[in-house]
Order: C-alpha cells, then structure tokens, then sequence
C-alpha cells in the first residue's frame, strides 16, 4: 500500500508540474496550455485517490485542510476549462484567467507543504 501511495504522490507531484510549469513558461504571454487543463484532471484525481487511501489507512486526515484545497482545485479547474475554451475559439485568453491557473496552483502547493 505504501507504494501505491508513493506512486499516486509522484503522480500528483507531477499534475502540480503541468500547471505551474506551463504558467512560468507562458508567463509573458499568458494562457492556458493543454498540459494545464490535464495536469488540473490529474491532481482531482490523484488527490482524492491520495485522501482515499489516507482515510483506509491509519493515518488522521486534516478534513478543513483538505476542504479548502479541493476549493482552490476546482478554481483551478474551472479556470483551465474556460482557458482551453477560449483557445479553442481562437479568442485571446484573459491574462485573469491565465495568471489564476498557475496562481492558484503555487497557493494550493503552499499550502499542501506549509499547512
């Protein structure tokens, strides 16, 4: 079980890379990349694997911590889908909506790692 837990962490590690990586890389120019809107899908479903298999598990699970980081990740979410919409459309992405993104994202990695 510790290695299921190990290898959905890496996955969701890697969901939170997407995001932020792709907003530092079109920082200057702001968007929504493909690899946004997927890494958002991943870190829903990693991340409630990762409380699913903590809530099996011994381990105490911080429900608020939790709640508000499932908050911010719909955000995240909802904020990709809207951006990949519009790129889609060939209509330019509000810089909002792009900066929210990755924004987002280094706010719910601060406070995975700070709380």
């Amino acid at each position: 079980m510790d290695f299921l837990q190990s290898l959905i962490l890496l996955i969701h590690i890697l969901g939170t890379a997407a995001i932020v990586g792709g907003w530092l890389a079109t920082f200057r120019k702001p968007t929504v990349l493909q690899w946004q809107h997927i890494g958002a899908w991943v870190q829903l479903v990693s991340g409630l694997l990762l409380v699913g298999i903590a809530e099996m598990g011994d381990g105490t699970v911080n429900h608020m911590k939790i709640g508000i980081k499932l908050v911010i990740l719909i955000a995240i979410l909802v904020t990709a889908i809207i951006g990949r919409r519009k790129v889609a459309k060939d209509q330019p992405v509000p810089t909002g909506i792009a900066h929210s993104v990755g924004g987002l994202a280094l706010i719910n990695t601060a406070i995975a790692v700070l709380w």
